[in-house]
């Protein structure tokens, strides 16, 4: 068995997975799993930027890390970072600041990679059940990106393409710095033309209709499915694997949209950073339902930082 480190920087959230694990026979104890909404990405798709104040958030959340790997003994860390760091201008400030606290340098990986590390993650321990057909096709919704991943127990194709739940709310749903609550017609027709132009874009390099088991990712996802089984408070253990219908995805989709920053606020299972932009990431959700034909949707709380924790250990094996 091999301790490792595994974080995930997106756009939205910062996680870490400590863990212990067996690349060869699979075996997988979690030590420690966390997550903050940090909101890297804030304000890049209209700056090209890294704000100053949405890298001191992340550096925050960097030390808080530092100390849970030091304490746990974990003997590799590996630093992955998606979408809002790719794209910025001065992601080398972003580079810097987190060599100094964790010791290790962030691998901006490309969307194609990045697509990869979510199907390991989440088709890892679905691969040898007998009740789901295959190919399965992971879809992960980020803050800034939506990875496409169409596979058996390896990956076929990949795609990621920019629409996330944050770049399509501050694109689209935001006026003079101000989230339209709840947003107009013509708002969600401008959301809903760039995902399904995306899907399109997917649709080039992925199959998407020929999957048979659609697996759903990341936290918009989660929150989904969350509301769905009508949960008091957020439990993962009853999240993971849930099945979620189409139906229901639209319904909750449809609520979530109408609904006043106050309203969704309220929500049991609503994270305070989701508030603003789970309405959006629930769009992109029904649209790949919709588009792929899937009537349902099994959601998996493991997903591209397990797929990290298991390539750093095979690294460390």
């Amino acid at each position: 068995m091999t301790r490792v480190a595994a974080i995930d920087c997106g756009t939205n959230s910062i996680r870490l997975l400590v863990a212990d694990l067996d690349p060869a026979t699979g075996e997988f104890t979690e030590l420690d799993r966390r997550m903050r909404i940090v909101r890297l990405g804030q304000g890049v798709d209209r700056t090209g930027r890294l704000a100053d104040e949405a890298l001191e958030r992340t550096f925050a959340a960097c030390r808080e890390y530092a100390d849970v790997i030091r304490d746990l003994k974990a003997e590799r860390t590996r630093f992955v970072a998606t979408s809002a760091s790719r794209d910025a201008e001065n992601r080398e400030d972003f580079v810097r600041g987190v060599v100094e606290i964790l010791g290790v340098e962030p691998e901006v990986i490309s969307g194609d990679q990045e697509a990869e590390f979510s199907f390991t993650g989440a088709t890892k321990e679905l691969a040898g059940r007998t009740d789901l057909d295959k190919p399965f096709l992971v879809v992960d919704i980020g803050g800034g990106s939506t990875e496409f991943v169409v596979g058996d127990t390896h990956v076929r194709a990949a795609r990621s393409v920019d629409v996330g739940c944050v770049r399509m709310t501050e694109r689209h749903l935001v006026v003079d710095g101000e989230i339209t609550d709840p947003p107009t017609f013509g708002q969600l027709t401008a959301v809903k033309a760039d995902i399904e132009a995306a899907l399109d874009l997917a649709e080039e390099t992925v199959p998407l209709r020929e999957a048979r088991t659609l697996v759903g990712l990341a936290g918009s996802v989660t929150t989904v499915a969350a509301i769905a089984l009508g949960l008091p408070e957020y439990d993962s253990s009853v999240i993971h694997h849930a099945r979620i219908s189409l139906e229901r995805v639209q319904e909750i989709t449809g609520e979530l949209l109408m609904a006043t920053h106050e309203q969704r606020a309220a929500i049991p299972v609503m994270h305070p950073g989701r508030v603003d932009v789970i309405g959006a990431g629930a769009l992109v959700l029904q649209c790949v339902m919709e588009r792929t034909g899937a009537r349902e949707v099994i959601v998996s709380e493991h997903d591209i930082l397990d797929g990290i924790a298991w390539k750093a250990a095979e690294g460390a094996a």
